[in-house]
């Protein structure tokens, strides 16, 4: 039986402390290393061989980009 608990945590950004998260995120993997950062008091470490998608979304007014970076759990 798995353990787990599903977590889901967001975070707003100011412009200039996100462009500071992916500018980091893309240097550290351009030198094909691990990311590894804090988010919601939990440390998570992005492998390199982790899927990275992008996505768009458009209901009604509403459109979304969404970066998303998906890896399976050690």
């Amino acid at each position: 039986m798995d353990d787990r608990i599903e977590i889901e945590v967001e975070k707003n950004y100011r412009l200039s402390a996100f462009v500071e998260k992916l500018r980091k995120l893309a240097d550290v993997l351009e030198q094909k290393k691990p990311f590894v950062l804090r988010f919601g008091g939990e440390r998570i470490r992005i492998p390199v061989d982790a899927t990275y998608h992008i996505e768009y979304e458009r209901e009604d007014q509403e459109q979304e980009v969404e970066f998303q970076i998906k890896w399976s759990a050690d």
